[in-house]
């Protein structure tokens, strides 16, 4: 079972500067490439940055478009694909993208070692009225396969639910990766969240979380990678440009499973109704 590295890009982006954004996302890619990664993570919203007023304001020149079979084309992100392509990674980002149907979603794109770029994720839960007035939910669970390895994906607020997490591991994946933008001191619900997730369904998370952003809501950072027991894998410091990497090791969640069964005791459906010893104070 092949081990796969995984590169956390902790790198800020301009605002609605989707040319800019991509060229600098690939160079992290060749950089993490070179450091031995097949898959490098971005933050939330990281193609045109997440700056939500002025998504509103100019939406058109902040967004993508997918086809029918979720698949995008855009001269703006041949570096990516190039990076991609010429040094066989796989790369992960957040992107406003709008569909056929006129829906615009807070997604993820996926850019291939062919080069291919498609939309494997559109986030599930939206933050408040903030995205709800921007952004049409996901309505379906999102995976990527990495050199063999099967991986979850959420963005940010998806991680407050365990329940998203739970239905990916369930389905097989060995990591959940959670491109986010929480805002400066908020970092440490992430944290909780995060090392929650990974422990009860022993898996690895992953936490790609912007840097920089508009003065009324900046990002720090933080980047950090949590191990199928809930113990720190790998960290950032705040406010640093750097990529953080860490391996994705196989025998490390199989070993931390002997131990930890939470999964595999897992009762997907209690039964309902009063058990037949309970007693009765009515």
């Amino acid at each position: 079972m092949s081990v796969l590295r995984i590169a956390v890009a902790q790198t800020p982006a301009r605002s609605l500067d989707i040319t800019g954004n991509a060229r600098t996302a690939a160079a992290n890619a060749i950089q993490a490439a070179q450091a031995g990664a097949g898959l490098v993570v971005l933050p939330e919203l990281h193609l045109c940055a997440y700056d939500l007023p002025q998504l509103a304001r100019h939406t058109h020149a902040a967004t993508v478009h997918a086809d029918e079979d979720r698949t995008v084309t855009d001269v703006r992100l041949s570096p990516l694909a190039r990076a991609a392509t010429d040094h066989g990674i796989t790369v992960l980002m957040g992107a406003a993208v709008r569909h056929p149907d006129g829906s615009l979603t807070n997604s993820l794109l996926a850019i291939d070692p062919t080069g291919g770029i498609t939309v494997p994720y559109d986030k599930q839960h939206l933050w408040h009225d903030e995205e709800a007035a921007l952004f049409t939910a996901g309505t379906r669970p999102g995976e990527l396969t990495v050199h063999g390895r099967r991986l979850g994906l959420g963005v940010c607020y998806d991680m407050s639910f365990p329940e998203h997490a739970r239905a990916a591991a369930v389905s097989g994946a060995e990591a959940l990766l959670y491109p986010a933008a929480f805002a400066t001191g908020t970092e440490h619900r992430a944290a909780i969240y995060l090392k929650a997730r990974a422990l009860e369904n022993t898996v690895y998370t992953v936490f790609a979380n912007a840097l920089g952003g508009p003065a009324h809501r900046p990002c720090a950072g933080a980047a950090a990678v949590y191990a199928p027991d809930g113990s720190t894998e790998a960290e950032a410091e705040a406010e640093g440009d750097t990529i953080l990497y860490a391996d994705l090791t196989p025998r490390i969640i199989t070993d931390t499973r002997v131990h930890l069964r939470m999964l595999g005791e897992y009762r997907a459906s209690l039964p309902t109704g009063r058990p037949r010893n309970s007693e009765s104070f009515e």
